[in-house]
């Protein structure tokens, strides 16, 4: 669910995430931006959000072509897909419905710019749903215009009877937040 007017700012975004473990996430992506609309890839620093790795995946973004292709997924994330898919076109990683509107989000996400916010169902795994937080936050190489996604999810663990199934992504209630700088 949607409200589909964002309220505006890092500050107002920041105040509504609960996880500890998303909050420093985000909070080391707003330090890596300085001045900058947004971060670039490069400034975002591992050793900052070493203990959070594991709850993170990222997204480059190719304007030209339109296609995201998956730069990397921590552990936590690898585990509940059954692979690492480093490299793997979007649409190799989702299948319809669910990535149409993952796409529509990412594209959302970068061409605004905003920063977003799930809670609530974030997946389907089997006769699973995993519940939880999601943020996803835009980054770009020259700090305006966005090529890339920072997304972390926290939830808790996946039963073994469902590891490696297929993976749908649900968006449940969702929270838009404009960008401000």
């Amino acid at each position: 669910m949607d409200t589909g007017v964002p309220a505006i700012g890092f500050a107002a975004f920041r105040n509504t995430i609960s996880s500890p473990a998303l909050r420093a996430i985000a909070d080391h992506w707003h330090e890596a931006r300085g001045d900058r609309p947004m971060p670039s890839w490069s400034q975002i620093r591992p050793s900052s959000i070493a203990p959070y790795l594991t709850w993170i995946w990222s997204f480059r973004y190719d304007r030209d072509s339109d296609e995201f292709t998956a730069r990397l997924a921590g552990n936590h994330i690898t585990i509940s897909f059954g692979k690492n898919f480093r490299g793997t076109k979007l649409e190799d990683i989702h299948q319809p419905p669910a990535l149409g509107r993952v796409e529509v989000g990412l594209r959302r996400l970068l061409l605004t710019p905003s920063l977003y916010r799930s809670t609530g169902k974030l997946f389907r795994q089997g006769d699973y749903t995993g519940e939880g937080e999601r943020i996803a936050l835009p980054l770009a190489e020259n700090g305006l215009h966005g090529d890339g996604v920072l997304g972390a999810s926290d939830y808790g663990p996946i039963p073994a009877s469902v590891a490696g199934e297929p993976v749908e992504v649900l968006q449940d209630i969702e929270e838009w937040f404009a960008l401000d700088r």
